[in-house]
């Protein structure tokens, strides 16, 4: 009977986000402050009153997201001990934080670079992401690999259910010849950009000097990573997956399994949304799955 929390990534969003935990907790409205402080601007305002436009931006998103889970473990009216932990792509860094493997200030300046090295190579490199459902992986990757513009599975989210990422017409052909071979659907996606692709390589570029200078202690608990799918403890391995998770795709199906290999029978969700909820649901029906926002 293990309990495992998990940190959702970037689409969690949505406008009020922290907003009810700002106003109710005085150790939180302290954390948000200081945010806002750190980041030079009132993310805050963007959260609680902006528009689904403005948070969309992967420059607020991430922060956002960030945020909103972090200030809720260490806000909670019940003490965070996990048995482990994973974070879907930006939820590794909420992660890591809420574990005390990366300290408050250091997680939230690197999302922030991170996010905004994101947003930059999507600027510079038109490109898109789409969920392709009802196929198996295998013919996801067979297909993607066949296709001479950049085009590669980025998200393994649930059986049957597979993000692909890419150039834009990458994308379309991808989702055309995935169509044919029988997809019930292959969904264009509303992001800035080919995340975990290696049209990511510039931004890993600039992330990957920040990493490397950045205090990371081993974690309180184990954190099931992207890259590897395996509790990770080692500040050195840790790092090198952070670095790798920007062009590798997100291996959650993966990571889940193997929590619940590991033992792992309750999986709670902190932050924005239920996404990761319903995939964890998908992936294995027996464990109980419930959040907190």
């Amino acid at each position: 009977m293990k309990k495992a929390y998990i940190f959702p990534g970037q689409g969690a969003q949505f406008v009020g986000m922290g907003k009810e935990l700002y106003h109710s907790s005085p150790e939180a409205k302290d954390l948000f402050e200081k945010a806002n402080d750190i980041l030079g601007f009132r993310i805050t305002d963007v959260m609680f009153e902006g528009t689904d436009e403005d948070l969309r931006q992967t420059k607020v998103t991430q922060p956002a997201i960030f945020l909103h889970s972090v200030i809720l473990a260490k806000t909670m009216d019940y003490e965070f001990k996990p048995d482990m932990v994973a974070g879907h792509s930006l939820g590794e860094f909420s992660a890591l934080v809420a574990t005390d493997a990366l300290s408050f200030e250091d997680g939230l300046k690197l999302v922030y670079k991170r996010a905004l090295a994101m947003q930059k190579a999507c600027e510079n490199n038109p490109s898109t992401m789409a969920a392709i459902l009802g196929l198996p992986c295998e013919t996801v990757e067979e297909i993607c690999a066949g296709i001479d513009h950049i085009v590669v599975p980025a998200n393994f989210n649930c059986p049957g259910q597979v993000v692909i990422s890419g150039s834009t017409e990458g994308i379309e052909q991808a989702c055309q010849q995935l169509k044919e071979a029988g997809a019930k659907h292959a969904l264009k996606l509303n992001v800035g950009g080919a995340f975990h692709s290696p049209l990511m390589q510039p931004a890993q570029a600039e992330l990957s000097k920040a990493i490397e200078e950045t205090t990371i202690l081993a974690p309180k608990y184990p954190i099931y990573q992207n890259v590897s799918t395996k509790g990770e403890t080692c500040p050195m391995i840790i790092k090198t997956n952070l670095i790798a998770q920007l062009t590798a795709p997100v291996k959650w199906t993966q990571s889940v399994k193997n929590m619940v290999a590991d033992g792992a029978t309750e999986f709670i969700e902190l932050g924005p949304g239920s996404v990761l909820q319903g995939l964890v649901k998908k992936i294995h029906t027996e464990v109980t799955v419930s959040g907190k926002q």
